[in-house]
């Protein structure tokens, strides 16, 4: 019997288990998974559970109800892998592989920033997972006058879009309550406008911020928190003072990866940009926010990465070279308020265009344009995400990204 093992049961590394588990025979393959808990959390809802808009244990099932049956699933924390040996330690021993699948993701590190974890949790909260963001609701549902200062620490971090979207969100929220204008907004970021390095979606989305009265601080990277002056500081000297600071720490690759030498000295694994196998080791593929890939740490990411490492897999095991065929593939919705929301889709060498998805021409989602129709597309990508994108099954969306229907100008 030969063995698949796959670390890391995140939305990659479930949708690589499935696609696997659906496509390679079971008295000939062993397919394994291996993390270090039982809680899967559909993480683009955490958004919404500081303003109300949802429960955070909604939010969260269980990650064997996920995996096809056939799957062995094992709880646990995985110690160290072992390349040469072709093995991974785990807290019950060593299981050897045939292939391996590394899906680890990356973590928050608060603890790495200079003064922030004085402020976590009293003045200082995040909604990157299901604890903090069920921590900051009721710490905004106090909050009635001051400066939100919404802060990246620094790049790479996980979901690019997420802080501006918060913002987006609480200038809705406090215009809800009515106090808006006793709110000052204001987000810190180290992007050179309030995104990624795309010139037509940094002019949408700096529009939105200025229309909607939010202040921003651009090219900032976070020294540290000053909790005796109730500030942030950055590297290049900025001061910026907050009465509630909501903050996107410094993320870090998984301990397992530092642990087995895999990483660069990134904590991410240097990995093929377009095939997706480690480049340093044989027979492991790396997929989602573990990888080094100049892609955004997002969640549609690992759902495209998915069907390429799957295929890719396949594609050996059958004698055959792997198809560099990833291209960086990411699509993202960008809540605006509640009610509207933008849509972006790009990959390594196109920046976000205009037009309508997927469908060209007829959508029914508009590219960087705030429409009630992309809003409903985010609520609805809940019900994808648990039934099509996590069984790993066919999408109407190739992992290479289309030009059909884009174009440069918002005509």
């Amino acid at each position: 019997m030969k063995r698949i093992v796959v670390v890391g049961a995140g939305t990659g590394g479930t949708a690589v288990a499935n696609r696997l588990r659906r496509r390679l025979p079971a008295e000939e393959w062993a397919i394994t998974v291996l993390d270090r808990d039982d809680r899967h959390v559909y993480q683009p809802g955490l958004l919404f559970v500081p303003f109300g808009l949802t429960e955070a244990e909604r939010l969260i099932r269980s990650r064997r109800s996920s995996l096809a049956s056939g799957i062995d699933y094992q709880v646990g924390p995985v110690a160290r892998i072992l390349p040469e040996e072709r093995q991974v330690e785990t807290a019950h021993g060593r299981l050897a592989y045939d292939w391996l699948v590394v899906a680890t993701g990356c973590r928050l590190a608060p603890e790495e920033n200079a003064g922030l974890m004085e402020e976590w949790g009293e003045r200082a909260f995040s909604f990157y997972t299901a604890e903090s963001a069920a921590a900051l609701a009721p710490a905004l549902a106090r909050f009635d006058r001051g400066r939100l200062l919404m802060c990246v620490a620094e790049l790479p971090f996980k979901c690019p879009v997420a802080p501006i979207e918060f913002t987006f969100l609480a200038d809705w929220y406090f215009r809800h309550k009515g106090i808006r204008d006793r709110v000052e907004l204001h987000l810190a970021t180290p992007f050179p406008q309030c995104m990624p390095n795309w010139p037509k979606g940094r002019e949408v989305m700096v529009a939105g911020a200025r229309a909607k009265g939010i202040h921003l601080s651009t090219g900032f990277a976070l020294q540290e928190v000053d909790r005796g002056h109730r500030c942030v500081r950055s590297f290049g000297g900025e001061e910026i003072g907050y009465d509630l600071l909501v903050v996107v720490p410094t993320n870090v690759g998984d301990p397992v990866v530092v642990a087995s030498g895999l990483d660069d000295g990134s904590t991410y694994i240097p990995t093929h940009k377009h095939t997706l196998k480690a480049l340093d080791h044989e027979r492991i593929y790396v997929l989602g926010d573990a990888t080094n890939l100049p892609t955004s740490k997002a969640g549609s990411v690992a759902h495209y990465e998915a069907e390429v490492v799957a295929d890719n897999l396949l594609a050996e095991i059958a004698g055959r070279d792997p198809a560099p065929t990833y291209d960086g593939h990411s699509t993202c919705f960008i809540v605006a308020g509640k009610g509207s929301s933008y849509l972006v889709d790009f990959n390594y060498d196109t920046e976000p265009l205009f037009g309508k998805f997927p469908l060209p021409g007829v959508g029914p989602f508009s590219l960087l344009k705030e429409t009630r129709a992309n809003w409903y597309g985010k609520l609805g990508f809940e019900w994808l995400y648990w039934n099509v994108v996590l069984p790993g099954r066919s999408t109407l969306l190739p992992p290479t990204m289309s030009m059909a229907g884009k174009r440069s100008d918002p005509a």
